[in-house]
Protein backbone atom coordinates (compact mmCIF):
# COMPACT_ATOMS: atom_id res chain seq x y z
CA UNK A 1 0.00 0.00 0.00
CA UNK A 2 1.18 3.49 -0.80
CA UNK A 3 2.04 6.43 1.42
CA UNK A 4 -1.40 7.98 0.91
CA UNK A 5 -2.93 4.98 2.67
CA UNK A 6 -0.62 5.45 5.64
CA UNK A 7 -1.62 9.11 5.70
CA UNK A 8 -5.27 8.13 5.95
CA UNK A 9 -4.51 5.79 8.86
CA UNK A 10 -3.04 8.76 10.72
CA UNK A 11 -6.51 10.32 10.69
CA UNK A 12 -7.65 7.67 13.18
CA UNK A 13 -6.47 7.23 16.81
CA UNK A 14 -3.97 4.42 16.38
CA UNK A 15 -0.87 4.05 18.58
CA UNK A 16 2.22 5.52 16.95
CA UNK A 17 4.98 3.70 18.83
CA UNK A 18 7.69 1.71 17.10
CA UNK A 19 6.28 -1.69 18.08
CA UNK A 20 2.77 -0.77 16.95
CA UNK A 21 4.13 0.38 13.60
CA UNK A 22 6.14 -2.81 13.15
CA UNK A 23 3.13 -4.96 14.05
CA UNK A 24 0.97 -3.08 11.57
CA UNK A 25 3.51 -3.50 8.78
CA UNK A 26 3.97 -7.17 9.64
CA UNK A 27 0.28 -8.07 9.59
CA UNK A 28 -0.25 -6.01 6.43
CA UNK A 29 2.33 -8.25 4.74
CA UNK A 30 0.46 -11.38 5.85
CA UNK A 31 -3.25 -10.67 5.40
CA UNK A 32 -5.55 -9.73 2.56
CA UNK A 33 -6.70 -6.07 2.55
CA UNK A 34 -10.13 -7.15 3.79
CA UNK A 35 -8.76 -8.96 6.85
CA UNK A 36 -6.14 -6.28 7.48
CA UNK A 37 -8.81 -3.58 7.56
CA UNK A 38 -10.95 -5.72 9.86
CA UNK A 39 -8.01 -6.13 12.25
CA UNK A 40 -7.49 -2.38 12.54
CA UNK A 41 -11.20 -1.67 12.92
CA UNK A 42 -11.27 -4.21 15.75
CA UNK A 43 -8.94 -1.96 17.74
CA UNK A 44 -10.97 1.18 17.11
CA UNK A 45 -14.23 -0.50 18.05
CA UNK A 46 -12.79 -2.36 21.03
CA UNK A 47 -11.29 0.85 22.37
CA UNK A 48 -14.62 2.65 21.93
CA UNK A 49 -16.52 -0.11 23.74
CA UNK A 50 -14.04 0.20 26.58
CA UNK A 51 -14.68 3.93 26.78
CA UNK A 52 -18.42 3.24 26.93
CA UNK A 53 -17.71 1.16 30.03
CA UNK A 54 -15.53 3.88 31.54
CA UNK A 55 -12.21 2.25 30.60
CA UNK A 56 -9.58 4.68 29.36
CA UNK A 57 -6.40 3.67 27.51
CA UNK A 58 -3.22 3.66 29.60
CA UNK A 59 -5.25 4.38 32.71
CA UNK A 60 -7.38 1.24 32.97
CA UNK A 61 -5.54 -0.95 30.50
CA UNK A 62 -2.37 -1.08 28.43
CA UNK A 63 -3.27 0.48 25.08
CA UNK A 64 -0.27 -1.02 23.28
CA UNK A 65 -1.26 -4.52 24.35
CA UNK A 66 -4.84 -3.94 23.21
CA UNK A 67 -3.62 -2.74 19.83
CA UNK A 68 -1.24 -5.67 19.41
CA UNK A 69 -3.97 -8.16 20.28
CA UNK A 70 -6.35 -6.54 17.80
CA UNK A 71 -4.02 -5.98 14.87
CA UNK A 72 -2.53 -9.50 15.12
CA UNK A 73 -5.70 -11.40 16.01
CA UNK A 74 -6.24 -12.95 12.57
CA UNK A 75 -2.62 -13.89 11.92
CA UNK A 76 -3.78 -17.50 11.91
CA UNK A 77 -5.67 -16.86 8.67
CA UNK A 78 -2.46 -16.04 6.80
CA UNK A 79 -0.28 -18.49 4.89
CA UNK A 80 2.33 -18.21 7.67
CA UNK A 81 -0.32 -18.92 10.28
CA UNK A 82 -1.92 -21.88 8.52
CA UNK A 83 -0.51 -24.57 10.78
CA UNK A 84 -2.25 -27.49 12.48
CA UNK A 85 -4.47 -25.96 15.17
CA UNK A 86 -7.69 -23.94 15.02
CA UNK A 87 -6.90 -20.56 13.50
CA UNK A 88 -7.23 -18.64 16.77
CA UNK A 89 -4.49 -20.71 18.44
CA UNK A 90 -2.28 -20.71 15.35
CA UNK A 91 -2.66 -16.94 15.20
CA UNK A 92 -1.76 -16.56 18.85
CA UNK A 93 1.40 -18.58 18.24
CA UNK A 94 2.37 -16.49 15.19
CA UNK A 95 1.82 -13.28 17.15
CA UNK A 96 3.84 -14.55 20.10
CA UNK A 97 6.73 -15.50 17.83
CA UNK A 98 6.72 -12.07 16.22
CA UNK A 99 6.59 -10.22 19.53
CA UNK A 100 9.30 -12.40 21.04
CA UNK A 101 11.56 -11.63 18.08
CA UNK A 102 10.91 -7.95 18.76
CA UNK A 103 12.11 -8.35 22.34
CA UNK A 104 8.73 -8.02 24.06
CA UNK A 105 8.71 -9.33 27.63
CA UNK A 106 7.20 -12.78 28.13
CA UNK A 107 4.43 -11.57 30.45
CA UNK A 108 3.27 -9.06 27.83
CA UNK A 109 3.43 -11.66 25.08
CA UNK A 110 1.23 -13.91 27.21
CA UNK A 111 -1.51 -11.27 27.38
CA UNK A 112 -1.54 -10.92 23.60
CA UNK A 113 -1.51 -14.70 23.17
CA UNK A 114 -4.54 -15.06 25.44
CA UNK A 115 -6.39 -12.21 23.71
CA UNK A 116 -5.96 -13.80 20.28
CA UNK A 117 -6.60 -17.39 21.34
CA UNK A 118 -9.82 -16.35 23.10
CA UNK A 119 -11.15 -13.73 20.69
CA UNK A 120 -13.94 -15.92 19.27
CA UNK A 121 -14.93 -17.17 22.74
CA UNK A 122 -16.43 -13.97 24.05
CA UNK A 123 -18.08 -15.55 27.09
CA UNK A 124 -14.63 -16.37 28.45
CA UNK A 125 -12.75 -13.36 27.12
CA UNK A 126 -15.15 -10.91 28.76
CA UNK A 127 -14.17 -12.30 32.19
CA UNK A 128 -10.48 -11.61 31.57
CA UNK A 129 -8.43 -8.41 31.85
CA UNK A 130 -9.53 -5.49 29.61
CA UNK A 131 -6.85 -6.00 26.96
CA UNK A 132 -8.26 -9.48 26.35
CA UNK A 133 -11.94 -8.64 26.73
CA UNK A 134 -11.81 -5.67 24.38
CA UNK A 135 -10.11 -7.60 21.56
CA UNK A 136 -13.04 -10.01 21.59
CA UNK A 137 -15.61 -7.21 21.94
CA UNK A 138 -14.11 -5.21 19.08
CA UNK A 139 -14.03 -8.26 16.86
CA UNK A 140 -17.66 -9.05 17.56
CA UNK A 141 -18.81 -5.50 16.92
CA UNK A 142 -17.05 -5.38 13.56
CA UNK A 143 -18.41 -8.75 12.44
CA UNK A 144 -21.84 -9.26 14.02
CA UNK A 145 -22.52 -5.79 15.46
CA UNK A 146 -23.79 -2.68 13.71
CA UNK A 147 -23.19 1.04 13.43
CA UNK A 148 -25.88 1.90 16.00
CA UNK A 149 -23.49 0.67 18.70
CA UNK A 150 -21.14 3.53 17.78
CA UNK A 151 -21.50 7.33 17.92
CA UNK A 152 -23.36 8.81 14.96
CA UNK A 153 -21.06 9.04 11.96
CA UNK A 154 -18.15 7.18 13.58
CA UNK A 155 -18.52 4.02 11.48
CA UNK A 156 -18.67 6.14 8.32
CA UNK A 157 -15.47 7.88 9.34
CA UNK A 158 -13.73 4.57 9.99
CA UNK A 159 -15.00 2.95 6.79
CA UNK A 160 -13.79 5.89 4.72
CA UNK A 161 -10.24 4.91 5.73
CA UNK A 162 -10.74 1.16 6.30
CA UNK A 163 -13.47 0.01 3.90
CA UNK A 164 -15.18 -3.23 4.80
CA UNK A 165 -14.30 -5.07 1.57
CA UNK A 166 -16.88 -7.80 2.31
CA UNK A 167 -15.35 -8.54 5.70
CA UNK A 168 -17.83 -11.15 6.95
CA UNK A 169 -17.77 -13.49 3.93
CA UNK A 170 -14.03 -12.93 3.52
CA UNK A 171 -13.46 -14.09 7.09
CA UNK A 172 -15.74 -17.09 6.64
CA UNK A 173 -14.09 -18.16 3.41
CA UNK A 174 -10.59 -17.81 4.86
CA UNK A 175 -11.48 -20.01 7.84
CA UNK A 176 -13.29 -22.62 5.75
CA UNK A 177 -10.55 -22.81 3.11
CA UNK A 178 -8.06 -23.74 5.81
CA UNK A 179 -10.29 -26.29 7.48
CA UNK A 180 -11.31 -28.02 4.27
CA UNK A 181 -7.62 -28.58 3.58
CA UNK A 182 -6.86 -29.54 7.20
CA UNK A 183 -9.99 -30.89 8.96
CA UNK A 184 -8.19 -31.07 12.31
CA UNK A 185 -8.27 -27.25 12.34
CA UNK A 186 -12.06 -27.41 12.80
CA UNK A 187 -12.75 -29.17 16.11
CA UNK A 188 -16.37 -29.97 16.92
CA UNK A 189 -18.45 -27.09 18.30
CA UNK A 190 -15.80 -24.41 17.65
CA UNK A 191 -16.30 -21.44 15.34
CA UNK A 192 -14.09 -22.98 12.63
CA UNK A 193 -15.97 -26.25 13.04
CA UNK A 194 -19.38 -24.60 12.82
CA UNK A 195 -18.48 -22.54 9.74
CA UNK A 196 -17.20 -25.68 8.05
CA UNK A 197 -20.32 -27.63 9.03
CA UNK A 198 -22.51 -24.91 7.53
CA UNK A 199 -20.45 -24.92 4.34
CA UNK A 200 -20.37 -28.70 3.91
CA UNK A 201 -23.74 -29.66 5.43
CA UNK A 202 -22.10 -32.29 7.61
CA UNK A 203 -24.10 -33.22 10.73
CA UNK A 204 -22.48 -33.03 14.15
CA UNK A 205 -22.48 -36.33 16.05
CA UNK A 206 -24.85 -36.38 19.00
CA UNK A 207 -23.61 -36.43 22.58
CA UNK A 208 -24.74 -40.05 22.88
CA UNK A 209 -22.85 -41.03 19.73
CA UNK A 210 -19.71 -39.33 20.98
CA UNK A 211 -19.81 -40.95 24.40
CA UNK A 212 -20.50 -44.57 23.46
CA UNK A 213 -16.97 -45.49 24.47
CA UNK A 214 -16.14 -49.21 24.27
CA UNK A 215 -15.65 -50.60 27.75
CA UNK A 216 -17.27 -47.74 29.65
CA UNK A 217 -20.87 -48.88 29.25
CA UNK A 218 -22.26 -45.58 30.55
CA UNK A 219 -25.67 -46.07 28.95
CA UNK A 220 -26.24 -49.65 30.05
CA UNK A 221 -29.16 -49.65 32.48
CA UNK A 222 -29.21 -45.84 32.65
CA UNK A 223 -32.51 -44.46 33.92
CA UNK A 224 -32.77 -40.68 33.37
CA UNK A 225 -35.61 -40.45 35.91
CA UNK A 226 -33.38 -41.51 38.81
Amino acid sequence: MDDSYDGKLSELPFPTGDLASKATAHIRSLLSPSLFNHSLRTYLYGRHLGEQDGLLPDRDYDDELLFLGCVLHDAGLSAEGDRDQRFEVDGADVAAEFLTREGVAADRVEVVWDAIALHTTSEIAVRKRPEIALVSAGTRLDVVGNATQLPAGYADRVHAVLPRLHAAPALRDAVVAQTLAKPAKAPLFTLPGELTRQRTGTDWPTWEQMTQSPGWGDYEGYDPSV
